[in-house]
Protein backbone atom coordinates (compact mmCIF):
# COMPACT_ATOMS: atom_id res chain seq x y z
CA UNK A 1 0.00 0.00 0.00
CA UNK A 2 1.28 3.48 -0.89
CA UNK A 3 2.13 5.93 1.90
CA UNK A 4 1.34 9.65 1.88
CA UNK A 5 5.03 10.32 1.19
CA UNK A 6 4.83 8.05 -1.86
CA UNK A 7 1.87 10.06 -3.13
CA UNK A 8 3.34 13.46 -2.24
CA UNK A 9 7.13 13.28 -1.71
CA UNK A 10 7.54 16.77 -0.18
CA UNK A 11 5.85 15.36 2.96
CA UNK A 12 9.02 13.33 3.52
CA UNK A 13 11.49 16.19 3.13
CA UNK A 14 13.36 16.92 6.35
CA UNK A 15 16.25 19.34 6.88
CA UNK A 16 18.10 19.73 10.18
CA UNK A 17 20.44 22.68 10.84
CA UNK A 18 21.25 22.59 14.54
CA UNK A 19 18.12 23.54 16.52
CA UNK A 20 16.32 24.57 13.29
CA UNK A 21 14.33 22.14 11.15
CA UNK A 22 12.54 22.47 7.83
CA UNK A 23 9.88 19.81 7.36
CA UNK A 24 7.40 18.84 4.67
CA UNK A 25 4.12 20.60 5.38
CA UNK A 26 1.85 17.75 6.44
CA UNK A 27 -1.67 18.52 7.68
CA UNK A 28 -0.48 18.05 11.25
CA UNK A 29 2.22 20.69 10.82
CA UNK A 30 -0.13 22.87 8.78
CA UNK A 31 -2.41 23.18 11.80
CA UNK A 32 0.53 24.51 13.82
CA UNK A 33 1.53 26.88 11.00
CA UNK A 34 -2.01 28.29 10.96
CA UNK A 35 -1.92 28.78 14.74
CA UNK A 36 1.36 30.73 14.49
CA UNK A 37 -0.06 32.92 11.72
CA UNK A 38 -3.18 33.63 13.77
CA UNK A 39 -1.01 34.92 16.63
CA UNK A 40 0.40 37.61 14.33
CA UNK A 41 3.17 38.14 11.79
CA UNK A 42 3.52 41.94 11.57
CA UNK A 43 2.13 45.22 12.88
CA UNK A 44 -1.37 46.02 11.57
CA UNK A 45 -0.13 49.13 9.74
CA UNK A 46 2.60 47.19 7.91
CA UNK A 47 2.26 44.92 4.86
CA UNK A 48 5.32 42.88 3.83
CA UNK A 49 3.46 40.63 1.34
CA UNK A 50 2.46 41.14 -2.30
CA UNK A 51 -1.06 39.98 -1.48
CA UNK A 52 -2.33 41.13 1.94
CA UNK A 53 -3.38 37.65 3.09
CA UNK A 54 -2.21 38.22 6.65
CA UNK A 55 -4.86 40.85 7.36
CA UNK A 56 -7.76 38.36 7.37
CA UNK A 57 -9.69 38.16 10.67
CA UNK A 58 -8.72 35.57 13.26
CA UNK A 59 -10.30 32.26 12.32
CA UNK A 60 -10.59 33.20 8.67
CA UNK A 61 -6.82 33.66 8.45
CA UNK A 62 -6.19 30.07 9.54
CA UNK A 63 -8.76 28.67 7.10
CA UNK A 64 -7.35 30.76 4.26
CA UNK A 65 -3.81 29.62 5.02
CA UNK A 66 -4.80 25.97 5.06
CA UNK A 67 -6.82 26.31 1.84
CA UNK A 68 -3.87 27.99 0.09
CA UNK A 69 -1.49 25.15 0.92
CA UNK A 70 -4.04 22.46 0.07
CA UNK A 71 -4.56 24.11 -3.31
CA UNK A 72 -0.83 24.27 -4.05
CA UNK A 73 -0.47 20.57 -3.24
CA UNK A 74 -3.27 19.64 -5.63
CA UNK A 75 -1.69 21.43 -8.61
CA UNK A 76 1.97 20.58 -7.92
CA UNK A 77 3.89 19.69 -11.10
CA UNK A 78 7.41 20.28 -12.45
CA UNK A 79 5.93 22.96 -14.71
CA UNK A 80 4.38 24.97 -11.87
CA UNK A 81 4.93 24.29 -8.17
CA UNK A 82 5.24 25.81 -4.73
CA UNK A 83 7.40 23.82 -2.33
CA UNK A 84 6.50 25.03 1.17
CA UNK A 85 8.10 23.72 4.37
CA UNK A 86 7.28 24.28 8.02
CA UNK A 87 10.10 25.86 10.03
CA UNK A 88 10.64 24.53 13.56
CA UNK A 89 12.90 25.64 16.39
CA UNK A 90 13.57 23.00 19.05
CA UNK A 91 10.52 21.12 17.78
CA UNK A 92 8.15 24.12 17.81
CA UNK A 93 6.70 25.53 14.58
CA UNK A 94 7.76 29.17 14.14
CA UNK A 95 6.95 29.95 10.51
CA UNK A 96 7.02 28.83 6.90
CA UNK A 97 9.60 28.87 4.09
CA UNK A 98 8.92 28.13 0.44
CA UNK A 99 9.90 28.49 -3.20
CA UNK A 100 7.72 28.90 -6.29
CA UNK A 101 8.96 27.75 -9.70
CA UNK A 102 7.67 27.46 -13.24
CA UNK A 103 9.05 25.14 -15.97
CA UNK A 104 11.68 24.09 -13.46
CA UNK A 105 13.39 21.26 -15.44
CA UNK A 106 14.40 23.93 -17.98
CA UNK A 107 14.72 27.14 -15.95
CA UNK A 108 16.25 25.71 -12.74
CA UNK A 109 15.15 28.84 -10.89
CA UNK A 110 12.46 29.82 -8.41
CA UNK A 111 11.42 32.64 -6.08
CA UNK A 112 11.72 32.18 -2.34
CA UNK A 113 9.26 33.53 0.20
CA UNK A 114 9.01 33.14 3.96
CA UNK A 115 7.47 34.42 7.15
CA UNK A 116 8.08 34.09 10.87
CA UNK A 117 5.60 34.44 13.70
CA UNK A 118 6.01 37.88 15.23
CA UNK A 119 7.07 36.41 18.57
CA UNK A 120 10.11 34.75 16.92
CA UNK A 121 11.40 37.75 14.97
CA UNK A 122 14.55 39.73 15.70
CA UNK A 123 16.61 36.71 16.79
CA UNK A 124 18.45 35.87 13.56
CA UNK A 125 16.10 32.98 12.80
CA UNK A 126 14.95 34.42 9.48
CA UNK A 127 18.53 34.45 8.22
CA UNK A 128 19.31 30.94 9.48
CA UNK A 129 16.20 29.37 7.96
CA UNK A 130 16.76 31.08 4.60
CA UNK A 131 20.38 29.92 4.54
CA UNK A 132 19.34 26.35 5.25
CA UNK A 133 16.61 26.46 2.62
CA UNK A 134 18.86 27.91 -0.09
CA UNK A 135 21.53 25.31 0.66
CA UNK A 136 18.84 22.65 0.25
CA UNK A 137 17.76 24.09 -3.10
CA UNK A 138 21.27 24.44 -4.52
CA UNK A 139 22.92 21.33 -3.09
CA UNK A 140 20.08 18.81 -3.15
CA UNK A 141 17.26 19.94 -5.44
CA UNK A 142 19.05 21.11 -8.58
CA UNK A 143 18.43 24.86 -8.44
CA UNK A 144 20.96 27.03 -10.30
CA UNK A 145 19.49 30.43 -9.35
CA UNK A 146 17.12 31.70 -6.67
CA UNK A 147 15.23 34.99 -6.77
CA UNK A 148 13.34 36.95 -4.15
CA UNK A 149 11.91 40.41 -3.59
CA UNK A 150 10.98 42.73 -0.76
CA UNK A 151 9.37 46.13 -0.45
CA UNK A 152 11.77 49.00 0.17
CA UNK A 153 9.93 49.79 3.40
CA UNK A 154 10.69 46.28 4.72
CA UNK A 155 14.33 46.64 5.85
CA UNK A 156 14.21 43.46 7.94
CA UNK A 157 13.51 41.25 4.92
CA UNK A 158 16.05 43.11 2.78
CA UNK A 159 18.60 42.68 5.57
CA UNK A 160 18.06 38.92 5.67
CA UNK A 161 18.48 38.69 1.90
CA UNK A 162 21.69 40.73 2.05
CA UNK A 163 23.13 38.50 4.79
CA UNK A 164 22.34 35.36 2.79
CA UNK A 165 24.05 36.76 -0.30
CA UNK A 166 21.22 37.92 -2.58
CA UNK A 167 22.15 40.77 -4.91
CA UNK A 168 19.72 43.57 -5.92
CA UNK A 169 18.31 43.63 -9.45
CA UNK A 170 15.42 45.90 -10.46
CA UNK A 171 12.88 47.92 -8.48
CA UNK A 172 9.27 47.42 -9.60
CA UNK A 173 6.33 49.76 -8.93
CA UNK A 174 3.34 47.64 -7.89
CA UNK A 175 -0.03 47.97 -6.20
CA UNK A 176 0.11 46.59 -2.65
CA UNK A 177 -3.09 47.44 -0.79
CA UNK A 178 -6.08 49.19 -2.38
CA UNK A 179 -4.91 52.46 -3.90
CA UNK A 180 -1.38 52.08 -2.50
CA UNK A 181 1.80 52.18 -4.59
CA UNK A 182 4.79 50.20 -3.27
CA UNK A 183 8.36 49.89 -4.54
CA UNK A 184 9.50 46.28 -4.69
CA UNK A 185 13.22 45.44 -4.80
CA UNK A 186 14.11 42.38 -6.89
CA UNK A 187 16.93 40.12 -5.67
CA UNK A 188 18.93 37.22 -7.07
CA UNK A 189 21.12 34.54 -5.48
CA UNK A 190 23.54 32.07 -7.07
CA UNK A 191 25.59 29.24 -5.52
CA UNK A 192 28.67 31.44 -5.75
CA UNK A 193 27.17 34.31 -3.75
CA UNK A 194 25.33 32.20 -1.15
CA UNK A 195 26.56 32.86 2.40
CA UNK A 196 26.19 29.48 4.04
CA UNK A 197 25.17 28.83 7.61
CA UNK A 198 27.64 27.69 10.24
CA UNK A 199 25.90 24.35 10.84
CA UNK A 200 26.13 21.56 8.21
CA UNK A 201 22.76 20.35 6.98
CA UNK A 202 21.30 16.92 7.52
CA UNK A 203 18.86 16.23 4.68
CA UNK A 204 16.51 13.31 4.12
CA UNK A 205 13.88 12.78 1.44
CA UNK A 206 15.53 14.99 -1.20
CA UNK A 207 15.99 12.33 -3.90
CA UNK A 208 12.24 11.63 -4.09
CA UNK A 209 11.52 15.37 -4.31
CA UNK A 210 14.07 15.76 -7.13
CA UNK A 211 12.17 13.18 -9.15
CA UNK A 212 8.87 14.89 -8.25
CA UNK A 213 10.08 18.22 -9.66
CA UNK A 214 11.23 16.61 -12.89
CA UNK A 215 14.92 15.80 -12.35
CA UNK A 216 16.38 12.36 -12.97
Amino acid sequence: MSSLVDLYPPFGLHVVAGPLELRGLTDELLLEVCDVAERGIHDPDEMPFYFPWSTAPVGELGRNTAAYHWGKRSTFSPEDFCLDLAVLLDGQVIGCQGVAAKHFPVTRTGETGSWLGREFQGRGLGTAMRQAFCELLFDHLGFEEITSAAFLDNPASLGVSRKVGYRPTVVNRIKRREGELALNQGLVLTPETLVRGEVPLEVTGASAVRAFIGLA
